[in-house]
């Protein structure tokens, strides 16, 4: 195999798939990335895979001999990004042999390789369903729920986000038991229709697929890259989905098991709706976060009659912050507390100017919704907080 390349376009194809490459592998191929040559279509393709998630992009370069083989990520990562940006890369594997030998103005490296024949292939889905998303719409799915997954990886199935495709909608949910994000994307900015839904292996008419976030957080990349494009290509089958976009290929396999059903953890009808100004909240309870953090990151919020809201933290031995923020209600008052780290990252990711805060109880679900719609829900459980 021999090629010359950009250094540009190598090393970002190198850093991209290194997303992909085993930290810990159980066969030392798996922290290798894959190298496929084509003198007929002139491209060169990278893989990396760790057998969970596997990530593939391909670019044109000048391919003087047709060939594969696999290098090791992490020294040719370091070496290739360190090469000068504006000079060509030559890498040269010797014939019958997996020594490695990559060229650049400036000098020469000798690397040791293994075979290809060995490294896995990633799975296709060549039956099962598919489907055509739009960028813009899946990319919102992603960002309003992705940071309420779990990290904790015993409760396996609730490190990742589940989407139920239904015939021009999609809805995306998270959970880590504490909090919960649900999101539904409508007809317009998601997906055509199903295709081969008949080949589901469920009596439902939609296709419900929990994703890993770690697998989320690389594919979130590749269509934040591709939000120009009318859509990107999703294929599932039995455990695996493989989204497809022009030059890149990103596959990764499901959590399997039912996801809770937490559409019965919101609550019908809420007894106190109270509105708040985004930005004023938000920077209201960073400040007081400072001294919240310092315990046990609960903060208070004490509604009564005067048209304003009262935040305050207790760090005991510590100090203490109140802060009075405008808001504005017509129901009886509230003493609530919650985990500010909790609050903090729902609201951040709505975007409306004005959030609704809607709850019964302080010791009962609350919910934040975003005052100019409601395809936007996000649960948090109050904290009880010993008077």
């Amino acid at each position: 195999m021999e090629i010359v390349c950009q250094q540009s376009d190598l090393n970002i194809a190198i850093q991209l798939v290194n997303k992909a490459v085993a930290s810990r592998p159980t066969h030392p191929i798996l922290s290798n990335i894959l190298f496929t040559a084509d003198e007929v279509t002139n491209k060169i393709s990278l893989t990396g895979f760790d057998l969970n998630l596997g990530i593939q992009t391909s670019f044109d370069a000048n391919v003087e001999k047709s060939g594969a083989i696999t290098i090791p990520s992490k020294i040719l990562s370091e070496i290739v990004s360190k090469l000068p940006s504006e000079s060509p890369v030559t890498l040269k594997v010797e014939e019958n042999t997996e020594n490695i030998l990559l060229k650049s103005d400036r000098g020469s490296f000798n690397l040791k390789g293994i075979a290809s024949d060995d490294y896995p292939k990633l799975p296709f889905v060549e039956s099962g369903t598919s489907l055509d998303i739009n960028p813009a719409g899946f990319l919102k799915a992603l960002k309003l729920t992705m940071f309420s997954s779990s990290n904790d990886e015993s409760k396996q199935l609730l490190t990742g986000v589940n989407f139920k495709f239904k015939d021009q909608f999609l809805e995306s949910a998270a959970t880590d038991g504490h909090r919960l994000s649900v999101v539904l994307t409508s007809e317009g900015e998601n997906f055509s229709k199903l295709e081969m839904i008949n080949n589901l292996n469920t009596s439902d008419d939609y296709l419900s697929v929990t994703i890993p976030t770690r697998s989320l957080r690389e594919i979130e990349k590749l269509v934040n890259t591709k939000l120009k494009e009318d859509s990107i290509k999703l294929f599932y089958d039995k455990g695996q989905v493989v989204f497809i976009s022009s030059n890149q290929i990103i596959t990764t396999r499901t959590l399997e098991g039912n996801y809770p059903n937490y559409s019965q953890l919101i609550p019908d009808t809420f007894s106190k709706v109270f509105k708040f100004e985004r930005n004023l909240i938000i920077n209201s309870l960073e400040r007081i976060a400072v001294l919240a953090d310092q315990q046990s990151s609960v903060v208070k919020i004490n509604i009564n009659d005067d048209n304003f809201a009262a935040i305050s933290a207790d760090a005991q031995d510590i100090g203490n912050a109140k802060e009075l923020l405008p808001v504005s209600f017509t129901c009886d008052q509230i003493d609530i507390a919650f985990n500010v780290r909790y609050l903090l990252e729902g609201l951040r990711v709505i975007s409306s100017e004005n959030i609704l805060l809607k709850c019964n109880l302080p010791t009962t679900p609350a919910v934040l919704v975003p005052d100019d719609n409601s395809s936007f829900t996000y649960l948090v459980m109050p904290v009880q907080v010993r008077s």
